[in-house]
């Protein structure tokens, strides 16, 4: 996962065809990587793991598939970015695990910039929205890039404030999918003077499950997140928390008890978020040396690919439970190096019996 040579068009061919594989998700993705060298060692080695772990089938998406989806990016004229290309957002290759690719519409160097995200509430106040566009501008003539959702109301106004310096939009459905309609001019006028990004393939349609993945997204291009307006219960929270878990600075803009919309920004406040009034907190903030969470070097794999017997498959298989648990947990119980034990899960994940979490956890 350097930043060395140009990826061969094979490895980028493989990495999409892993990354779009029935139960690969980020960190599966990542500890394929890890343990083979390559994607396209390590989608020659799928079929076998999937058995060793006791699934059936080979997961794989057939190439035309693979091939189907390049040609749809190519008529759009998106451009796709696989982790390890030298273009990868480094800030979102230092999330772990990171997404294995990004499909983007306009001019993805922005990305490569200082990026900060601005999110909110869908429906929100006049003032909310006034306080997010302006913010944004100044934030943009200050040399970052502001990054959001597309969505209506804060989101909206702080793509439109930064959109003269330049702005990120993340998408849950593919780079093609404007959602909210209502948001098609400023969705044309980011493809023209910005950047639109998404994980899924072009001509998906976003679900609701989609949007977790986008929050984490726009966390992890971004130095820090700025709350402007939401409820307690909202994704502008979520994303929030998600900046917190990858390093990043959290801000939140306070407002009157009296409005809900004003509850998630305060209790973001009492739980130790950086007061943002204005640009100058943001940049008092960025003053201040902080080092940013890096993914481990260490390879979690001590053993060779060959080396999980089936024995050691079904013990770690067998204090697996639903309720998340850590991986080193698992390695204690049974008294085994954790090298071997994340070897059996990843096989275990790929089979279907286990799912792979952020964190280094892992559940059933």
């Amino acid at each position: 996962m350097s930043r060395g040579a140009p990826l061969p068009e094979t490895e980028r061919f493989a990495r999409l065809r892993l990354a779009r594989t029935d139960r690969v998700g980020p960190v599966a993705f990542k500890q394929l990587l890890e343990r083979f060298g390559t994607a396209e060692r390590a989608v020659e080695a799928l079929p076998d793991l999937i058995r060793r772990g006791g699934g059936h089938g080979h997961a794989l998406p057939p190439v035309e598939q693979v091939e189907a989806e390049l040609a749809a990016g190519e008529r759009l004229g998106a451009r796709l970015l696989v982790l390890g290309d030298a273009d990868f957002p480094p800030m979102l290759a230092a999330v772990d695990p990171p997404p294995p690719l990004l499909w983007t519409l306009g001019d993805p160097a922005l990305m490569l910039d200082a990026c900060i995200a601005i999110v909110g509430a869908r429906i929100a106040s006049a003032g909310g929205q006034r306080i997010a566009r302006g913010l944004a501008q100044q934030l943009g003539e200050a040399g970052h890039v502001v990054v959001s959702g597309l969505a209506r109301g804060i989101d909206g106004a702080a793509h439109l404030g930064a959109l003269p310096t330049g702005t990120v939009a993340v998408l849950g459905g593919g780079v093609d999918d404007v959602y909210p309609p209502d948001n098609a001019d400023l969705y044309a006028q980011i493809v023209e003077k910005g950047c639109i990004v998404s994980e899924s393939p072009v001509g998906v349609r976003a679900q609701a499950r989609d949007f977790p993945r986008r929050n984490r997204i726009i966390s992890g291009l971004s130095r820090g997140v700025i709350v402007v307006e939401a409820e307690l219960k909202s994704g502008s929270l979520i994303t929030a928390r998600l900046a917190g878990e990858q390093g990043r600075d959290v801000f939140a803009v306070p407002g009157s008890p009296l409005d809900p919309r004003s509850k998630g920004p305060n209790e973001l406040l009492r739980q130790g978020a950086i007061l943002c009034e204005g640009l100058e907190d943001v940049e008092r903030a960025f003053s201040t040396l902080r080092t940013l969470r890096e993914p481990t070097a260490d390879n979690p794999f001590e053993t060779s690919p060959g080396e999980v017997d089936e024995a050691l498959l079904e013990r770690v298989a067998a204090l697996l439970a639903p309720t998340p648990t850590p991986r080193d947990e698992l390695a204690r119980a049974l008294g085994l190096p954790i090298g071997p034990v994340a070897a059996a899960l990843l096989e275990l994940s790929l089979a279907g019996r286990a799912s792979l979490l952020p964190g280094g956890l892992v559940s059933t």
